[in-house]
């Protein structure tokens, strides 16, 4: 399992309106690159965001699916990114003096990466999700900065 951990300068609740906004998710997860749709019903539980991997001319029509959605506090979603698997991303979000701290895990579930040895998968993952939480924190502290004006 792959964890990383990053202070932001912004309230839990920032977090949560970057990650409850589907269409900005390409805009930090590293590896979408465009967003086909979203259901009406995003983040509630069993509700799929529609996007696509990769860049073009190979992209991969993929779907991520809510499976826990408890603001400000976690977010579990089910990313898939077939033909390489599916994967458990959990973001967990927590006060911490004038900002918060969030840690992301992310664990293979389902094919082919599965079975790729960790010690060659965990340091591509930390490296992706670094940026990814770097990203994140861009917009929510963007966002978070810009109503305080």
């Amino acid at each position: 399992m792959s964890r990383n951990v990053r202070a932001m300068a912004c309230s839990p609740e920032a977090v949560f309106e970057v990650l409850a906004d589907g269409w900005l998710y390409p805009s930090w997860v590293v590896g979408a690159s465009r967003m086909r749709d979203v259901d009406a019903a995003w983040p509630s539980t069993g509700s799929e965001l529609h996007h696509s991997v990769g860049a073009w001319p190979v992209l991969i029509d993929d779907d991520t699916v809510s499976v826990e959605w408890a603001p400000p506090h976690r977010a579990v979603m089910r990313a898939k990114g077939w033909p390489i698997g599916e994967a458990r991303v959990t973001i967990e979000v927590r006060p911490h003096g004038d900002g918060c701290l969030v840690r992301m895990s992310e664990d293979a579930v389902e094919g082919p990466a599965e079975l790729i040895p960790r010690f060659l998968i965990e340091p591509v993952l930390y490296f992706r999700n670094r940026e990814t939480l770097h990203r994140l924190a861009y917009l929510a502290e963007g966002r978070e900065q810009n109503r305080e004006r």
